[in-house]
């Protein structure tokens, strides 16, 4: 990561506590009134730890004695977003573009750091710096990381520096905690997505196995296109529902052998409403899910159903997942048919690209198959 030259090495550090308990005024002023409440709003509102980083390491920098500032996380509590490290004037600022974890704490600093209730002061003689620390902590007081910053000389740090960063450490804390409550129930969230999906597959033979490759490939298309994280947590929820509609199928059309009489294509037809129906009874479910279930079925001409429309019109995630999905029942076998060798199946999803599907979807997934198979 960057800013390692302005980060100890922990065979450097030399450790001692407390520092910030002297007696005196303080003397870093108080934080601007359109600053905190900005500082305010992105505890509210950041949708990832590595988010709301980037202010809070700019307000040590800026505002304290500190040179140099950054965020630590423990090696067993990964963050897989934008990592930030905010430096002195010498060394510039480096944003990571794209996932990489949150540098995690040294191994010293982390044993330090499981058992101290307040801030560390850790001057690093060897490199002529002065590194102060707070843990960040969950609720139940496990030890998720730790805000630092330094500053290359070894006095003491002024009691308002340790004012703010105490402030500070405790707004990475509400956001970290806020955070992981959220990733808590989307994970329960998602395991009870593809509980019901499993439900479908164990009723339906020929589907096992088909709403787990789906997921994995359309996330894969979909990350080739560049879609935000929601949108890809949105596919994904989708990619789970797309068929529910079908667990309302009877037997007869679910399970049979050969081609669909006409009476039967159209009751098989409404297991689009039918899923769209009930994934609506699921209020967490975002609307981009909901539009892969109403609308996989569409295609790029206008000739799919149930809606009939076409191009831009159906929602990206459903042409995504469109794609996806013929690509793969054409490559998993069937009772009524053998299955298609990959190229066959990419070949076909080729041919109908500005027809079937969007072609930007099958440039990504082209992209995507050529790859993996490389």
């Amino acid at each position: 990561m960057g800013g390692a030259a302005a980060l100890p090495s922990p065979s450097y550090v030399n450790f001692y506590t407390p520092a910030c308990d002297s007696e005196g005024p303080m003397d870093t002023g108080p934080l601007p009134s359109d600053l905190t409440l900005h500082l305010t709003q992105v505890g509210l509102t950041a949708s990832s730890l590595p988010g709301a980083l980037n202010p809070v390491l700019q307000t040590i920098t800026g505002h304290t004695s500190a040179s140099a500032a950054a965020y630590y996380q423990r090696r067993d509590h990964p963050a897989s977003s934008r990592a930030v490290l905010t430096t002195e004037p010498s060394y510039p600022a480096r944003i990571c573009r794209g996932p990489a974890p949150l540098p995690t704490l040294p191994p010293d600093l982390l044993r330090r750091l499981t058992h101290e209730p307040d801030l560390l002061n850790l001057p690093a003689t060897a490199h002529h710096l002065a590194l102060l620390a707070a843990p960040i902590r969950e609720r139940g007081g496990e030890l998720l990381g730790a805000l630092l910053m330094t500053r290359p000389d070894s006095g003491p740090w002024r009691p308002g520096d340790c004012h703010l960063l105490r402030t500070l450490a405790g707004l990475v804390t509400l956001v970290a905690a806020r955070l992981h409550a959220e990733e808590r129930e989307r994970d329960a969230h998602e395991h009870a997505l593809r509980a019901l999906s499993l439900a479908l597959e164990a009723r339906d033979a020929d589907l096992r196995g088909h709403t787990d490759r789906v997921t994995q490939l359309a996330t894969l298309v979909g990350q080739a296109m560049h879609l935000p994280p929601d949108a890809l947590g949105a596919l994904r929820w989708g990619a789970y529902l797309h068929d529910i509609g079908k667990l309302t199928l009877p037997d007869d059309v679910l399970h049979h052998p050969g081609p669909l009489t006409p009476a039967m294509r159209e009751r098989m037809r409404q297991h689009v409403d039918e899923g769209l129906n009930l994934a609506r009874q699921l209020p967490f479910l975002p609307p981009e899910a909901l539009d892969v279930i109403a609308a996989h079925h569409e295609r790029w001409d206008g000739t799919g159903y149930p809606r009939g429309r076409s191009g831009t019109a159906i929602p990206l995630t459903a042409r995504i997942f469109a794609a996806c999905d013929v690509f793969d029942a054409l490559t998993s076998p069937r009772a009524y048919k053998h299955a298609w060798t990959p190229g066959d199946a990419l070949h076909f999803v080729q041919q109908g690209s500005g027809t079937h599907f969007d072609p930007q979807v099958v440039q990504a997934l082209t992209q995507v198959l050529g790859h993996h198979a490389a």
